[in-house]
């Protein structure tokens, strides 16, 4: 094995768990992990409100591509999990509307489901080619129809960019490319079509939302390895010393960081200066995440729904998430019942923070989730600035360039908004991001996750424990 020296790890949110986690199983114990906030979790943390209603940081769920983070969440919660099978809707012109959208067309008025069939049908008669950006793409692979009434309206409320600004290496297992034929038969059968993708089902935890799964890892940790409350002022090349808000000096000989990449370019001491401009480019979205609690029962439409897309310009959100479905320890004793809106902000897309909370109610009730009998009883709010790593066109010779510099000084920036690739952001996958810089900085393994991603979410490392 070889001897990564002293070893710091910024950030406690999945990666820098992930790093601690494995680095510790390879005997390796000169480890400090600093976290700024009080406790791990990350962009995973859960929060309680006044009220006692749980809330997690956007619609979390667990579904993994790998056998050994599957094994470590066994050891961390035990059975303390709850089982799903998903059920996911797109909301449009008035009517629920199965995911995946391009699947379930049956579902749409005449009109809307013959032009998208047609659309579909011209555009697989097409000869390929490469597309210059997103926005080509889903017009060359859907057709006008399917683009105008669903895919373009919504991936610009998720992304807050138009879709010309964002490339396509991101896509993998996140879009369903449509299948005509099968598309054809879902309509002459008038048959719901809800079986893609990696998510189909998942796990929660029965108690204290996502945030209980990484204070149960870090649970698994020496607590002398780890320091809360530890903000990074500056990283100083020269002297390998992470330097905190409170004047504290952490000497390093590996540093593996999943602060956010434009920050950690940023702070660190000594980088060439086009890494500064390199840093500036990056391109990411805030999310909003607006918790409304409500006394009673939700309506039958919602009984069994996970969550749900929001393609229409009525609402802020692009998705809603029927919170205390996934536990009924998500809100407090009682009748009660939970439901949780993501909202993107770019400069593109502008947020009134002020009148988001009003806006996000009076959308749930225009759109049948909230009745107009129930009562709300909290609406909690918060808001991330790194949401979503935006996956730009040129994202590669902008990030690359970066990675391989911080590397070339033994600095490892890893985590979703560390490595900045979308594609692989999940909790498992950055979790792993940790996990697998550990053996490589310990001489036992590769990076499969950032270096092959189609690979990871082909499902491959599911089939080994690793």
């Amino acid at each position: 094995m070889t001897d990564p020296g002293r070893v710091v790890i910024i950030g406690a949110g999945p990666a820098g768990l992930g790093a601690a986690y494995r680095l510790a199983e390879h005997g390796h114990d000169a480890v400090t992990l600093l976290e700024r906030a009080a406790g791990p979790g990350g962009l995973a943390t859960s929060y309680v409100d006044d009220h006692g209603f749980t809330w997690d940081v956007g619609g979390h769920v667990q579904f993994s591509h790998y056998a050994y983070y599957d094994a470590v969440l066994d050891r961390a919660l035990g059975d303390a999990w709850l089982h799903h099978q998903r059920e996911s809707w797109v909301w449009i012109k008035g009517r629920f509307v199965p995911y995946p959208f391009q699947n379930n067309i049956h579902r749409l008025d005449p009109d809307d489901r013959a032009r998208c069939l047609a659309d579909l049908e011209r555009a697989a008669a097409q000869a390929p080619q490469r597309p210059r950006d997103f926005g080509e793409w889903v017009d060359r692979t859907f057709g006008g129809g399917l683009a105008t009434l669903f895919l373009v309206p919504y991936n610009q409320k998720v992304w807050g960019y138009p879709l010309a600004r964002l490339g396509t290496r991101w896509m993998g297992e996140r879009v369903a490319v449509p299948d005509v034929a099968r598309i054809k038969a879902n309509i002459a059968d008038n048959r719901d079509d809800v079986g893609w993708g990696p998510n189909r089902t998942f796990r929660f935890p029965r108690r204290g939302g996502t945030g209980a799964i990484w204070r149960a890892v870090a649970g698994l940790l020496k607590p002398e390895r780890m320091t809360f409350r530890a903000e990074v002022a500056r990283i100083e090349l020269a002297a390998r010393v992470v330097v905190l808000t409170d004047g504290r000096r952490v000497p390093f000989d590996s540093l593996v960081s999943s602060m956010p990449l434009d920050r950690l370019c940023a702070l660190t001491e000594g980088l060439p200066a086009w890494t500064a401009r390199a840093a500036d480019s990056l391109v990411h979205s805030a999310v909003h995440i607006l918790g409304v609690g409500l006394r009673g029962t939700p309506p039958p439409a919602l009984a069994t729904k996970c969550w749900m897309y929001f393609p229409e310009a009525n609402s802020p959100y692009y998705r809603v998430t029927v919170f205390s479905n996934y536990s009924p320890a998500n809100v407090p004793p009682g009748a009660h019942w939970s439901l949780m809106a993501e909202v993107c902000e770019t400069s593109w897309r502008p947020v009134d923070a002020a009148s988001l909370a009003d806006w996000t109610v009076r959308a749930m009730r225009e759109d049948r989730l909230i009745p107009p009998d129930a009562e709300v009883v909290t609406v909690w709010h918060r808001r991330e600035e790194h949401g979503y790593p935006t996956p730009f066109v040129g994202r590669e010779a902008v990030v690359e360039p970066l990675r391989r510099e911080l590397e070339r000084h033994r600095i490892y920036s890893r985590g979703r908004f560390g490595a900045w690739l979308y594609e692989v952001s999940n909790q498992d996958h950055t979790f792993m991001q940790g996990v697998e810089v550990a053996d490589r900085l310990s001489g036992a393994g590769g990076e499969p996750t950032l270096d092959t991603p189609d690979y990871v979410n082909s499902g491959a490392l599911l089939r080994t424990a690793g």
